[in-house]
């Protein structure tokens, strides 16, 4: 079954991206929940229409998200955390608390564009999360895991 999206779906697609899904995932869940639109030759050309207008604008929203991208290779980020006997974390790190340590150097990213590897760290060290700003924008932001003091 084809569907064009009308919002971000986690790993599925972006918007406004024609994908093709299993009838049951389609019919059951995306076109009820308003996330996709069935992908008729009608709304096809509705699509096209659109993003050919929008063509123009998104050029300026890659330029900034680059910028900002940018930014965050220079940046150094820690992240304080209780550690109990061998280097083990009490609880875990997570994409929202990348988020918060982003918030505080000044770089506002929602959690859910936040990409940590294996979902949760349980341990001291030096990480790498990948951050989306659009979909044609991922910047790998790397920060560190500190004892708290």
């Amino acid at each position: 079954m084809e569907l064009i999206l009308k919002n971000d779906v986690e790993n599925l697609g972006f918007k406004d991206d024609i994908v093709d899904v299993k009838n049951g995932y389609g019919r059951n869940f995306l076109i009820p929940q308003g996330l996709a639109v069935l992908a008729t030759v009608s709304s096809r050309k509705v699509l096209a229409e659109t993003l050919k207008q929008r063509a123009f604008k998104e050029k300026k929203e890659i330029e900034d998200a680059q910028k900002i991208a940018d930014k965050l290779k220079s940046l150094e980020i820690k992240i304080a955390s209780k550690v109990g006997s061998g280097n083990k974390l009490f609880g875990s790190v997570t994409n929202a608390d990348v988020a918060g340590a982003l918030a505080k150097e000044g770089v506002e990213v929602e959690k859910k564009f936040i990409k940590v590897p294996g979902g949760t760290l349980k341990r001291l060290g030096q990480y790498e999360a990948s951050v989306r700003f659009h979909r044609q924008v991922v910047a790998k932001v790397t920060f560190e895991i500190v004892a708290q003091a």
